[in-house]
């Protein structure tokens, strides 16, 4: 009896191990994101799939914004794009951001900053379906500053990305 409680927490900090905010390096839910052109030697075929719970481990932020695309301000949540480079330590000058749409945008990695932009995989508390311009959305808190309110800035926010490829 002793030794069938032993292999039950055993078991059991297995689970916390590989549980979403305790370390978890494989997508369990649908993969959102991808990134690729990462160093082969750390990580399989040089890139990173991610699910929702992967990427709010890396430290999920809100802000309240409202955008050019959307009627009156909404809570929108993720991981800054700032926090998902550098738990990949990415050394690239430039990134490739790309939508399931085919759009594409370049983006400077020194512009990643620890106020924008956020990759939103939530609004108003709810994931953001491929319809609503999900799984995830580049937002930035254009309220907040005319800054967040140009034409390349807007350029950016591209919705429906699902891969980021490291640009040398």
């Amino acid at each position: 009896m002793f030794m069938l409680k032993q292999i039950g927490f055993a078991l059991a900090a297995l689970f916390l191990v590989a549980a979403p905010g305790f370390g978890q390096t494989r997508p369990i839910g649908p993969v959102i994101l991808t990134v690729t052109g990462l160093d082969e030697a750390e990580y399989p075929g040089g890139q990173m799939a991610y699910d929702r719970e992967m990427l709010a481990a890396l430290g999920e932020v809100s802000f309240t914004t409202s955008s050019i695309w959307t009627e009156g301000a909404h809570l929108f949540s993720g991981v800054l794009l700032h926090d998902l480079i550098r738990a990949l330590k990415i050394d690239a000058p430039v990134l490739h951001l790309h939508a399931l749409n085919n759009y594409s945008v370049e983006f400077p990695v020194p512009e990643a900053t620890t106020d924008a932009p956020l990759l939103a995989f939530t609004m108003d508390g709810l994931p953001i379906s491929v319809r609503d311009k999900g799984p995830v959305w580049v937002i930035y808190p254009y309220d907040s500053s005319a800054a967040y309110r140009t034409d390349q800035v807007f350029a950016r926010s591209i919705w429906q990305l699902d891969r980021i490829d490291l640009l040398r």
